[in-house]
């Protein structure tokens, strides 16, 4: 088998088994751009099991972006102890504001107006773009470079923007245009 009709079948592989053995997590049972960016955003640095009851709580106290907009920090902060790296809670908060004050309460929908968003970077974007709304962006992170890097045989240093650069470009063209996220 050549490598491009590898490359081709590895969608329809790797597809098929995540459906019949992703873990069942709440941020996963719906693509509201909302739920996606908060759980990416936990999701950072930080253990999936550790995110899972403060994903809920969080929810509780917080279930739309206006909530969250309008929060008193104090309260933010306190909900989010324990999660570390205050400045995201500080961003998601950011964030929420600048959605409702400059985007009319709809979360941006394209990749550039992601990362327009306070705390949001690249591996964001391409998360909520193409989960929430279904952009052939990928999520790219340093797992991803390294799988990547071996999967397309590229033996340079993954560290270099312009190797990144050519394996996010490598990984969009094999995205597959009916399950991008």
């Amino acid at each position: 088998m050549q490598r491009e009709e590898i490359y081709a079948a590895l969608p329809g592989a790797l597809l098929p088994w995540y459906a019949s053995h992703a873990r069942d997590l709440p941020w996963r049972r719906d693509r509201e751009p909302y739920h996606v960016w908060l759980s990416e955003i936990m999701l950072q640095q930080t253990r999936v099991e550790a995110v899972r009851g403060y994903y809920l709580r969080f929810l509780d106290a917080f279930p739309t972006l206006r909530d969250l907009a309008a929060a008193d920090e104090a309260r933010l902060l306190k909900l989010w102890e324990g999660l570390g790296y205050y400045s995201r809670a500080r961003n998601l908060q950011k964030a929420a504001q600048v959605i409702m004050s400059v985007h009319g309460g709809a979360f941006p929908a394209s990749y550039e107006g992601l990362l327009s968003l306070p705390g949001v970077g690249p591996y964001t974007a391409g998360a909520i773009g193409s989960i929430a709304f279904g952009l052939r962006i990928p999520a790219v992170d340093g797992n991803v470079y390294r799988v990547a890097s071996r999967f397309y045989g590229i033996r340079e240093d993954v560290g270099r923007p312009v190797v990144q650069c050519r394996i996010r470009n490598l990984v969009t063209a094999d995205i597959p245009s009916d399950r991008p996220g």
